[in-house]
């Protein structure tokens, strides 16, 4: 089976989950989030193992943010995930491995509120009033769409490496068409429902299209320092869940913030 053709099956599985679980929302949503958190956090864990990550305070911290965002929201969610900085501090106190404890804490707290953070995002895009299902599947969508219309305007046009030593498949003409791709499904779905104005709408496309390959420019530098290709193969062509997912880590938090300003 070639690579295009893994992609194209893995996609249609799991794009009619991924929209049963935005429609569905509520714990739907999180269990969905949850799962990709766990599988997302792990192959974190291998790539950062030279850094001896404290895994444990990782998994409890990211647990306790993605329950707070589903049960009370953004203040919660952050008190969670700072949990994380505590019971890391006190695993490596009572740890006997050499590795520098700046390293373990530091690769623990920062994968926790990178991909435990990211996702719960999700959540709390999802839980805005009215309008919360709308809001996911539009970021969702956006960002997919973006990636796509990037990867095959890379492949077919693609002369200028955007970043040569990182991620040497990302092309600038791949960046205009994924950015065209994102602003255009942004504002196709958000200027109904009177959600948001045309501005508006073209204004969280531009964050989206900004924020998302600056996350998949992040794992791609963790990757680097980590000797892999890829996450992992959960995925087959698609590499590992957080392959799938680094776009979203940076695009979830950036469209929340950006939404809530619009609401305000």
């Amino acid at each position: 089976m070639t690579a295009f053709l893994s992609r194209i099956l893995i996609s249609i599985v799991l794009l009619p989950v991924v929209l049963i679980a935005v429609y569905l929302g509520g714990w739907w949503v999180f269990a969905l989030v949850g799962l990709a958190a766990a599988i997302s956090l792990h192959e974190y864990w291998l790539m950062a193992r030279p850094l001896a990550p404290l895994a444990p305070a990782g998994w409890i911290g990211a647990a306790v943010a993605l329950v707070g965002a589903e049960l009370s929201g953004a203040r919660w969610m952050l008190g969670g995930l700072l949990t994380t900085f505590v019971l890391a501090f006190l695993l490596k106190a009572i740890s006997e491995a050499r590795a520098a404890a700046t390293a373990a804490i530091s690769a623990t707290v920062m994968g926790t509120l990178w991909i435990g953070g990211g996702l719960a995002f999700l959540i709390l895009l999802r839980n805005i009033a009215v309008h919360g299902r709308l809001a996911l599947l539009t970021v969702l969508l956006a960002v997919w769409a973006g990636d796509t219309f990037a990867y095959f305007g890379g492949r077919l046009l693609g002369r200028h490496k955007m970043a040569p030593a990182t991620s040497p498949g990302k092309t600038w003409e791949g960046f205009v068409f994924g950015t065209a791709a994102t602003i255009f499904v942004a504002f196709v779905a958000l200027c109904k429902e009177n959600f948001m104005t045309i501005g508006e709408s073209i204004v969280l496309g531009v964050v989206l299209a900004l924020a998302a390959p600056i996350g998949d420019l992040f794992e791609s530098l963790l990757k680097r320092d980590a000797g892999v290709k890829d996450s992992g193969n959960l995925l087959g062509a698609h590499g590992g869940m957080l392959d799938r997912l680094d776009a979203f880590l940076f695009a979830a938090p950036a469209a929340y913030f950006t939404i809530l300003a619009f609401m305000g």
